[in-house]
Parts: structure tokens; sequence; C-alpha cells
């Protein structure tokens, strides 16, 4: 959005969305996925989702996600993860601190509040 429009994204099959409504990416697996189906996109103020024939990966680039802040958050993600995963096994689950590491990874994809905001 550098001109300050925001930046519409193609989602394949004549669909698009603007970028700053789309709030979640969910890439479908198994029988779901094929038959140009790739990704379910959550966009807001449409209740259900949107099937996309383009990637989760492409459409984020298209929002305008660099590869280098993907790869951290996934990697951040990833580690979260595989902790729950090991606590869970153990039986000693600390939902404060899996709280606290979900909340920082979610700050970190959110966008800063638009500083030009009338009211």
């Amino acid at each position: 959005m550098a001109d300050g429009q925001p930046r519409m994204v193609f989602l394949g099959f004549g669909k698009y969305a603007r970028a700053d409504k789309i709030y979640a990416l969910e890439p479908l697996t198994g029988k779901e996925r094929g038959g140009g189906h790739r990704t379910k996109v959550w966009v807001e103020g449409i209740p259900d989702p949107i099937v996309a024939s383009r990637t989760e990966r492409t459409i984020r680039h298209a929002m305008g996600a660099s590869a280098s802040d993907t790869s951290a958050l996934v990697d951040e993600a990833v580690a979260l993860a595989e902790r729950i995963v090991d606590d869970a096994e153990r039986g000693r689950v600390d939902l404060g601190d899996l709280a606290r590491r979900a909340r920082h990874l979610l700050e970190a994809t959110a966008r800063p509040a638009e500083s030009d905001q009338l009211f």
C-alpha cells in the first residue's frame, strides 16, 4: 500500500479481495485440495471462506509479505507447536506460558493501527 490505497489480491477464478481485509489463510489438504482448490481465504465481512486456486504462500506474497518475514514467523510457530505437543505428551501444560507465546506470535502478524485515523 505504498500509495495509500488498499492492495487487491487475486485469488484465482476471477476472485479478488482487499489485502487489508484478509485475516486468515487455510491451506487445503487431502480430498479438499484439487481441481483448482488450494486455500481457504477468510475475509472480514464475509461469513464463509472464499476458496482460492492459489496457494497461501502466493497470496501472502501478493499481500506484501516478504519471504524473510514469513520464515521467522513460521519458525516461531513451529517451535510453539512442538512445545505444545511435548507438554501435552508429558501431561504438563502451562497454559499461561503458551498463551503468552501465542499472543506474541499473533502480535507479530498484526498490522499497526493507521496513524491517520480521524476518530
